[in-house]
């Protein structure tokens, strides 16, 4: 249970850096509020239409009696417009970090320097070839999170467990996703594909939870998601240098996490709740 307070520390101790420098984190709100404007013309979209849409997908359910047509396509609609939610949260990140490519490379870097005494891992790329295989990745990892949604909106229907212990299991793997597409900007520049990206993470579940849940809980308020997104990348990064063992753990810190051999999966906590 350690590693969900060392997750959590991560995600505040990347906050007190970008509130520490100023330029990072002024550059840093730029692609989160052009994202912004995008999504919340999307998800206004999805409001107005959920419903016409839940309409248009349950003909059978026109000849019901009330209340159980508006019950039943309420209920529908609301999950729809969840599920939409879902999505957002996920992918908002993945295209916050598309666009902001430059900037919050930029601002990884910084943090590596800072950490480090002046060096930072480059990947020797051209910015094209960054963002390209950032697009590609970030795809991926929304088809990932498109299953998921589709069989715990499916999962939803389940009396009781639909509306306590399912809503839960979204934002566990939403955390997860979130940390996996924040991480990628440090572990990009050390040259790290996706697939031992996510081996890495899965390693540590509970820290990637103890990052990305609360991220995820707080990105669901409207204009947080733009304020904590210089914070976050300054938070991942920092999780990436102990995960790799860049970062010597001090034995007073009580928030270190282990040796970089059990960051290679020796060892990992056990409970998972994401599997690939």
């Amino acid at each position: 249970m350690r590693d969900l307070g060392a997750g959590f520390g991560y995600l505040v101790k990347g906050q007190r850096w970008a509130a520490g420098h100023g330029r990072s984190l002024g550059v840093g709100l730029l692609p989160g509020l052009i994202t912004l404007v995008l999504y919340a013309g999307a998800l206004v979209g999805l409001a107005y239409g959920a419903d016409d849409l839940v309409g248009w997908a349950t003909p059978f359910a026109d000849g019901w009696s009330s209340p159980w047509l508006g019950l039943f396509r309420g209920f529908l609609t609301a999950l729809v417009f969840v599920l939409g939610l879902f999505l957002a949260v996920i992918s908002f990140t993945a295209v916050t970090l598309l666009v902001g490519q430059p900037f919050y490379e930029k601002l990884s870097a910084d943090v590596d320097r800072a950490e480090s005494g002046g060096e930072a891992p480059e990947s020797g790329l051209s910015l094209a070839r960054e963002l390209w295989i950032s697009a590609r990745d970030s795809l991926r990892i929304l088809v990932r999170v498109a299953c998921y949604g589709v069989l715990l909106f499916g999962l939803g229907f389940i009396p009781v467990i639909g509306q306590s212990v399912i809503p839960a299991i979204g934002f566990c793997v939403t955390g997860f996703f979130l940390t996996e597409e924040l991480t990628a900007v440090a572990l990009q520049r050390r040259g790290m594909e996706l697939r031992p990206r996510l081996t890495l993470l899965r390693s540590r579940r509970l820290l990637v939870l103890g990052f990305g849940v609360p991220l995820a809980l707080a990105f669901v308020v409207p204009l947080v998601a733009v304020f904590l997104m210089p914070g976050a990348v300054a938070g991942a990064t920092l999780m990436v240098r102990d995960l790799l063992g860049e970062t010597e753990a001090r034995p007073d810190d009580e928030e270190q996490p282990d040796a970089p051999g059990r960051a290679a999966g020796q060892g990992g906590d056990g409970g998972a709740t994401v599997v690939q």
